[in-house]
Order: structure tokens, then sequence, then C-alpha cells
């Protein structure tokens, strides 16, 4: 790998990292409520593209539950591994080169079944109630993310 490609992936991993922080950061007043509607977790849809922004998209979730969440280091490391694995399957659609729409269904499971994992404990609320209302939060990011991934597809952004 030369030396611009190293630049070009630190550079648009920095972009895609500082993205999902501002997003988090705007939009916080819903993002951590009951239904927490994260838009900034359709970026994980970017991965679908490049398995080198898992990485950077996972630590983008722990840093943004590090500024913006306030539940402690399990919700943030949660947030991070939580980051990495909903990546990793986004990417795996686009390497199989699934219908875009598989997309969704990472975007939607994994932080909605996974965060309600610790958040049901740490908040003491059952995790069947936490996970609805993940689940529920999880819809429009999952679909945003697709449009996302249609979108990149037919431009040279990427």
């Amino acid at each position: 790998m030369n030396l611009q490609s190293k630049t070009k992936k630190i550079t648009r991993s920095a972009i895609i990292m500082a993205l999902y922080i501002v997003l988090m950061y705007l939009t916080q007043w819903f993002a951590f409520g009951p239904v927490q509607i994260r838009v900034a977790t359709s970026l994980y849809a970017i991965a679908y593209f490049d398995p080198f922004l898992i990485i950077p998209l996972g630590l983008s979730n722990l840093l943004s539950n590090t500024f913006f969440g306030g539940l402690g280091p399990v919700d943030i490391l949660g947030g991070g591994i939580v980051g990495i694995i909903t990546s990793s399957l986004t990417y795996l659609v686009g390497k199989f080169r699934l219908n875009k729409w598989f997309a969704a269904i990472p975007i939607i499971l994994v932080p909605g079944l996974g965060v309600s994992v610790w958040l049901s404990i740490l908040l003491k609320i059952p995790y069947a109630i936490m996970a609805t209302n993940l689940l529920l939060g999880q819809i429009i990011p999952g679909i945003i993310g697709v449009l996302l991934i249609k979108f990149l597809s037919k431009k040279e952004v990427l």
C-alpha cells in the first residue's frame, strides 16, 4: 500500500468519524431517550464499501458514548463493540453482494438487541421492553443506511 492510499484511508476514516460524532451531538436530544433514534448509526452502512472503515465506525460509537452517553465504561466499550459488529456485518452484505436492503438488518438488530443487554441492567428495565424500544428506534437508521448505500453506489464519493 502506498503512502497516498494510506493517507486517503486515514482521511476518509477521520471524516466519517467526525461526521458520526457531529450527528450524535446534533441529535443527542432524541438519540438517548426511551426510544433511541440514533441517526448516526446509519453511517455503519458505509462499511458496506470498505472493511477498513469498520474500526473507525466502532471508535466513533465509543467516542460519542464517552462524550454524550454518561452511562459509564460498560456503555462506552459496549457501544464500540456493537459498532464494530454492526459495521462488520454491513460490510459482509456488500462483500457477498446481497440485496442492499439486507444492510438494514444488522443496523437494526445488533444495536437493538445488543445494547439492550447492558442498558436493561444499568437502567433496571426489563430486557424485552428495552429491546423493543431500541429496535423501534433503529428502524429509521436502518432505512437511512440503505438509502445511503444506494446513493453512494451511484457516486464517486468513496
